[in-house]
């Protein structure tokens, strides 16, 4: 594609965090020719963008659209929201490397066997890919294995950490609250760590506990990139549990003071006070019994989002659910899990709205949506976390500046994650683009009706290529892998 594009009149929204100004953007085949005052339009297509703004592409930092890439390549849970560019294998789940032991966990033998899957799929989203440690330790020991590593097992998986970075991994991810990145200790994680080093990459974690253990684990999380120097990305940083709620002020207190010794730490947050994971995850780890990494959790905070083989329990809490068939939440929990296994996936209500607030004030917080496809009705951050924070928290709440959340959407993500020439408008810059009205822009999905296209999106294009038009995908999908430094 070697046509020109031009946006007209148009509010520029840069991803500088700059104030806005009213221009042209040209566009040339794949990359931004120009941006700055009006000027004759010339050939080519021409958008009238006036009463409109342009910005970058959204880059979501914290997604499981691992596998599905694939299998819905348009992935129009994101582009309808105005993301172009996706993070995957968080958590510590990725889909390379695959073994034996994994039973179905990964996917692909290498990440550059995932690479070329997903490029034969044709996305219409750019994708860059962590290594999950999650996935690291099942390949070498099984998922169930609470054994500290003996050294030739820890020497096989930073030989797998480090073939992964080769094949351009952005960096490795840890799921320290799940199987089996919980039966880790710190040990491990600094060795593999040193790796992703080595290899100029990223470690993200999603912390030990982020309840009650919520200051030590992310004093835990500092202490791998004080030791190793790689930098850390805490994911969708939060305050979990009731007994905890008013603590985001203190975690946040615990970075600013890491900072200020010089670690390089960051984190990211999707703007809602419930969260989504695994039911069997909550219930191995006693959450509907007590304190839990995930907090207490009563039973009506447990809304079934994904049940595939009992799709009428979707949309229903515990209780709800157990009152149909007559048992007590509690052991209505465990029947679904019995029922459903590692393929039910629950909303759960954990977090206080001042400490969503707080996190997202924070100059160190970008965006990160952590949807998980799945079920009929999945958390509502799959389809809706840039509108939320575009229309309610910028527009209707003022807790960012729109020039600032466009950067926490943009350059912010794209420089931390290394997405050369992404998350900008800047000439020779990848035209990654969303055209939007900051008047109208909001999220339309509930909890209960989760799956709604957002208002105010009208356009947006990757790589200069438009895939939503007026919320619609046009079935382009001109979406590049994005490889790491490695």
């Amino acid at each position: 594609m070697d046509g020109q594009l031009t946006f007209t009149g148009v509010t520029v929204l840069d991803g500088s965090g700059e104030e806005p100004f009213v221009g042209d953007v040209v566009v040339r085949g794949d990359r931004i020719e120009r941006s700055g005052a009006p000027d004759d339009a010339g050939a080519g297509t021409v958008v009238d963008g006036r009463g409109l703004a342009l910005a970058p592409g959204f880059i979501d930092v914290h997604t499981h659209d691992d596998v599905t890439v694939m299998v819905d390549p348009d992935l129009s849970c994101k582009t309808l929201q105005g993301v172009t560019s996706v993070v995957v294998g968080n958590c510590g789940i990725s889909a390379a490397p695959a073994s034996g032991h994994t039973r179905g966990f990964t996917v692909h033998e290498r990440i550059d066997d995932y690479f070329r899957a997903v490029e034969d799929s044709g996305p219409a989203v750019n994708v860059a890919s962590l290594v999950g440690h999650g996935a690291v330790r099942a390949a070498v020991m099984g998922l169930q294995n609470d054994a500290d590593p003996s050294d030739a097992e820890l020497g096989a998986m930073a030989e797998l950490v480090a073939a992964a970075m080769a094949d351009g991994t952005i960096g490795m991810s840890t799921g320290l609250a799940y199987e089996p990145g919980r039966y880790s200790r710190h040990e491990e994680i600094v060795a593999l760590a040193a790796v992703v080093a080595d290899a100029g990459g990223i470690y993200t974690t999603h912390i030990r506990d982020a309840a009650d253990g919520l200051l030590d684990s992310i004093d835990e999380s500092i202490a791998v990139s004080d030791e190793t120097g790689v930098p850390l990305q805490i994911s969708h940083l939060k305050a979990a549990g009731r007994t905890n709620w008013g603590r985001a002020i203190d975690a946040l207190d615990r970075i600013d003071a890491a900072r200020d010794r010089g670690v390089d730490v960051m984190a990211d947050q999707y703007p809602y006070t419930r969260g989504s994971t695994l039911l069997e995850q909550i219930i191995s780890a006693g959450a509907l019994d007590g304190p839990s990494a995930f907090g207490h959790a009563q039973p009506e905070d447990v809304l079934v989002a994904a049940a595939p083989r009992h799709p009428e329990w979707e949309g229903h809490t515990l209780p709800e659910i157990a009152a149909v068939e007559g048992v007590h939440p509690r052991e209505m929990a465990d029947r679904i899990v019995a029922a459903e296994g590692r393929d039910c996936f629950v909303v759960l209500a954990s977090m206080d709205e001042n400490d969503v607030r707080t996190v997202m004030a924070h100059q160190c917080v970008m965006v990160g949506s952590d949807g998980i496809s799945a079920g009929a009705r999945p958390h509502p951050r799959l389809h809706h976390t840039y509108p939320r924070i575009l229309g309610h928290y910028v527009r209707q709440e003022g807790v960012l500046s729109l020039p600032e959340a466009i950067r926490r959407m943009t350059s912010m993500p794209a420089e931390r994650f290394g997405f050369t020439d992404r998350g900008t408008i800047t000439p020779g810059a990848h035209a990654d683009l969303v055209l939007f009205d900051p008047a109208t822009v909001i999220d339309t999905g509930t909890y209960a009706d989760p799956t709604t296209v957002p208002e105010g999106i009208h356009g947006v294009w990757v790589n200069g290529s438009q895939v939503v038009e007026d919320g619609h995908v046009t079935g382009t999908r001109p979406g590049r892998i994005v490889r790491g430094r490695g």
